[in-house]
């Protein structure tokens, strides 16, 4: 016959690993649940950042058609922007601009970005280009024909 205090002892100590295997239970729940969650997290990051990717390259400039020509759009500035979205030609102008002590003409940009200035049909593309930027915001024209970076 077994010891009637030794009987309880095993009774007890059953009782105490059953509410402890019950504790371990819901732990693992828990533990499993959150892992699943942070799949479903993981998942959804990728997407946005794929989602945010496709939208970041299409917000850089693309080439258009005019006539059989090639051409590059040059966006519109808006809050946030920078020209690392600009062809970098367009870049160079701005960096030209920018650099100078005070408002500039087309001559000193075209020195700056190494435009034989001596030759005027070398200078309309870039007074060209100079307009297609302050027309979509990215400089400013004086009314004395200067340019100056916005501010």
């Amino acid at each position: 016959m077994l010891d009637p205090e030794l009987l309880e002892r095993i009774t007890t100590r059953r009782a105490e690993l059953d509410e402890l295997e019950e504790h371990l239970a819901k732990q693992l729940d828990a533990v499993r649940a959150e892992r699943d969650e942070l799949a479903v997290a993981e998942r959804v990051f990728e997407r946005v950042s794929e989602q945010l990717a496709e939208e970041r390259s299409s917000a850089r400039p693309i080439p258009g058609q005019v006539g059989d020509r090639a051409v590059m759009l040059i966006p519109h500035r808006e809050p946030g922007a920078d020209e690392s979205m600009l062809p970098s030609d367009y870049q160079r102008i701005i960096a030209a601009v920018r650099q100078a002590a005070g408002p500039v003409m087309a001559r000193e940009v075209g020195e700056v970005v190494g435009v034989d200035v001596s030759v005027k049909a070398k200078l309309e593309p870039l007074r060209s280009k100079r307009i297609k930027l302050v027309d979509r915001g990215w400089l400013r024209k004086l009314p004395d024909g200067r340019f100056t970076t916005r501010l």
